[in-house]
């Protein structure tokens, strides 16, 4: 994910502001005070996206195909139950964490595969001998993992254990980093990707409690109620996001829906947008999108042998490859004469999945010549690059103010829980900004339309579409103009939508989920004319609210 240089609908300059004149309230409290001073690094940090979901869901698969490295361990392994961050860094690196600080090195071991190439399972962190800096042996509480990648220098990723898990410590880790309930803890978390198998109780019970983010904030939700006006019915509000402000569901194992069959995310894509119809009437995530996280890694770290050996599978008849391919233990059958080793076939199934195997034969028949190329149209069809679009539009983009978000709620904990003090005067402009959120209406918005469009010509779509940040954030883009047209020229065409979206919000024959769509549009083009009669040295002004 990267973070876009532009101008959006942040609240960074006031959140320092407002974290500031806390700090220097609390300069007696030590504890207090550097609580404060956590929420004001955090501003500064890369934004901070945990992966959460049901046991086996395939987050750390997804993880290595975002970063489009294998540096997450993906086989069953103590490792899995532990919360992993993922930081950029200068060189590999691993280290155990015990909950009083005490850390160790841990010995990374790679898998080897057929023929000599890497293991389907890849690395594995081994952590049956840690040498902790501390006289005594601890238990480990989490793992930080420093690797160098260009996706990691805007986004610090957490890998979580699932909520499922038959351990209740296990599934409680993942409780407490994201749901970290009242008093002043900051959220671990920014932004939340949610990983989805298919949607139960447990999966909405746990989405409930992120969007709750504990018992603090209920008061927000309904100031927020009454400042949305009709923004507020079908769940395009931000009503009760004292949680992580971004949340994304993703129908993972996405090629398993379909049996993998060749058309299996046809089959993923309406399950996808049945779930975005459940969680949009709970408006417990703002998108669902369909990704194959085993054949999106596998894409990204594509071996010419792998390409060599799908090569040989094309060449046989359709029939003979669809019966060999009935299973995965059927494909990897030594007495089955396939121009390929069974052990090498073993690979692959596990690698890519079936899905992967048909789907790679197929583009080949239908004239892929080379690995690189086979490489691109996988991934095209994972579904990882709509993945990392919805991604960089909805949280690299908004960064400054998914990170503000998780400040002003630590700083609402923290002011509620120390009260009598000259802060006291803080709280209720706190509250006023995360009721106010209007971004999050705005990514509501995005994931209704993806999921169902409005009765609306296409042109005006696209320009609502544009306008609330479907194609990047920064006031040209949201305007649909040139990155270098002059500023009265933005001033006039964001008025022009002001007034246009306006009407139409008020149209006597506009139902109440259109009302709601047209009032955010023009919301979002009065907070494009703000910034545009901003200076140019203060990007991030904060949106008033609309009245």
């Amino acid at each position: 994910m990267r973070d876009e240089a532009g101008p959006g609908f942040g609240l960074g300059p006031e959140t320092r502001g407002l974290v500031a004149a806390a700090r220097r309230a609390f300069a007696q409290q030590p504890g207090v005070r550097a609580q404060l001073e956590e929420c004001a690094r955090r501003l500064d940090q890369p934004l901070r996206v945990a992966l959460a979901g049901q046991l086996k869901a395939g987050k750390s698969t997804l993880l290595n195909a975002l970063v489009g490295q294998d540096i997450a361990p993906t086989d069953a392994t103590e490792c899995t139950r532990l919360v992993t961050w993922y930081r950029n860094g200068a060189a590999p690196r691993v280290t155990a964490y015990s909950m009083d600080g005490a850390r160790a090195d841990v010995v990374v071991r790679r898998g080897r595969g057929a023929e000599g190439l890497p293991g389907a399972h890849g690395l594995t962190f081994d952590l049956s001998a840690l040498r902790w800096n501390s006289a005594r042996p601890r238990e480990v509480d989490h793992l930080a993992v420093e690797w160098p990648s260009a996706e990691l220098e805007q986004t610090t990723i957490i890998d979580t254990p699932g909520i499922s898990s038959l351990s209740r410590d296990v599934s409680a880790r993942t409780s407490r980093l994201l749901t970290p309930g009242g008093g002043a803890a900051l959220p671990s978390a920014d932004a939340v990707l949610y990983l989805l198998r298919r949607l139960d109780a447990a999966d909405v019970d746990f989405l409930e409690q992120i969007g709750a983010g504990g018992n603090s904030g209920h008061g927000a939700s309904r100031s927020m109620s009454n400042a949305m006006g009709s923004a507020a019915v079908h769940g395009f509000s931000g009503v009760g996001t004292s949680g992580p402000l971004g949340v994304i569901g993703v129908v993972s194992r996405a090629d398993e829906i379909g049996a993998g069959r060749i058309d299996a995310l046809h089959s993923a894509r309406d399950v996808a947008s049945r779930f975005a119809g459940e969680l949009e009437r709970t408006g417990l995530c703002q998108s669902v999108i369909p990704v194959a996280g085993l054949l999106a890694f596998a894409a990204a770290t594509l071996r010419q042998r792998e390409y060599a050996a799908f090569e040989e599978l094309a060449t046989l008849p359709v029939d003979e490859l669809s019966a060999a391919l009935l299973s995965a233990d059927r494909f990897a059958r030594p007495d089955l004469p396939l121009p390929v080793p069974p052990e090498l076939r073993a690979h692959l199934a596990a690698r890519f999945g079936l899905f992967g195997i048909r789907l790679a034969v197929t583009l080949i028949r239908l004239g892929v010549r080379d690995s690189q190329a086979l490489a691109a149209e996988l991934t095209a069809r994972s579904g990882l690059d709509e993945l990392r679009t919805i991604l960089d539009v909805q949280f690299a983009q908004r960064a400054e103010e998914l990170k503000a978000h998780s400040a002003l709620t630590a700083l609402a904990r923290i002011l509620a829980a120390n009260p009598g003090t000259p802060a006291d005067a803080l709280l209720p402009r706190v509250r006023t900004l995360l009721a106010d959120v209007h971004g999050f209406a705005e990514l509501r918005l995005l994931g209704h339309l993806r999921a169902d469009e409005l009765p609306l010509p296409a042109a005006d779509l696209a320009e609502l579409h544009r306008l609330i940040g479907g194609a990047g954030v920064a006031p040209h883009l949201r305007l649909g103009l040139s990155a270098h047209t002059d500023l009265a020229t933005q001033r006039e065409e964001a008025l022009a939508a002001v007034h246009k979206w306006r009407s139409r919000a008020r149209h006597p024959l506009a139902d109440q989920m259109m009302a709601s769509a047209c009032s955010i549009a023009a919301r979002s083009a009065e907070g494009l004319l703000d910034i545009l009669h901003e200076l140019p040295t203060t990007p991030f002004p904060s949106l008033r609210p609309y009245r």
